[in-house]
């Protein structure tokens, strides 16, 4: 005889398992630490330092003009 299997259970069990396959895939994603994040915006600061004292002073100079 077959063995008899209660497909709502069947059902919640392969919803919750492809949850997870997903859970998983948006961790490998998305998923950062803090330290990365913070690591991330400190570089982002930086290049913005570097290339604003890479500025001409001429170009600061027409602005000023213009004002």
């Amino acid at each position: 005889m077959a063995e008899i299997v209660n497909l709502n259970q069947f059902r919640k069990a392969k919803s919750r398992e492809s949850g997870d396959r997903q859970a998983a895939e948006n961790r490998v994603r998305f998923g950062r630490s803090k330290q990365e994040r913070e690591n991330d915006r400190r570089a982002a600061e930086r290049r913005e330092k570097l290339l604003a004292g890479k500025e001409l002073d001429s170009a600061k100079a027409e602005e000023d003009d213009q004002k």
